[in-house]
Formats: C-alpha cells, sequence, structure tokens
C-alpha cells in the first residue's frame, strides 16, 4: 500500500495522490528567519491613522442622531421636573388624565 519505496527523513513524500513519486524539480521556497521579522511594523501609526480616517468617515451618520437625543432626553427631564414642582402643579394641578 503506497510505494515509492523505503522512507527516509526530508524525502519529498509527494502531493496527495502521488505519495512516494520522485521529488519534483525546480520547487524554490524562501523563508525569513523569525528573529528578522517585524510583524508589528507600523502598527501604531496605521492605527492612529486608520482610526481617525474611518471615524472622520462616520461621524456624519452618528453625532447627529446622538445630539438629538442628548437634547430630547434634557427636554423631557426639565418638564418632567417642571411637571412635578411646585410651579407646575400649580399651573396644571387641575387637569387629571
Amino acid at each position: 500500500m503506497g510505494g515509492g519505496g523505503e522512507k527516509v527523513p526530508m524525502q519529498y513524500m509527494g502531493w496527495w495522490g502521488e505519495l512516494g513519486t520522485l521529488p519534483h524539480k525546480g520547487i524554490v521556497t524562501y523563508s525569513l528567519s523569525a528573529n528578522r521579522q517585524r510583524p508589528l511594523a507600523g502598527a501604531a501609526h496605521a492605527a492612529v491613522f486608520n482610526s481617525w480616517r474611518r471615524f472622520r468617515g462616520q461621524a456624519l451618520y452618528v453625532i447627529p442622531p446622538f445630539a438629538a437625543a442628548y437634547y430630547l432626553m434634557e427636554w423631557a427631564n426639565h418638564k418632567n421636573e417642571f411637571l412635578n414642582s411646585k410651579e407646575g402643579r400649580a399651573l396644571y394641578g387641575g387637569e387629571s388624565e
């Protein structure tokens, strides 16, 4: 089962379905030593400017609804405090819902 003779260390086993065939010629692989890689090179710079670019692009979609909701809540709280105050009860006290 399999074929290709005796297996020795570092012998190319071939692609799936071709296990045990002769090694392919002309395949070149390159690698970089782990201590020479810089996986986070420029990450902080890119994070700051990319975050600013994304914020600037979305600000007009997010800020106006939040501002409107904030001012609506401020108005509702102020109106509630007025209606529950002495002046508000005197002004609207005779009405019942």
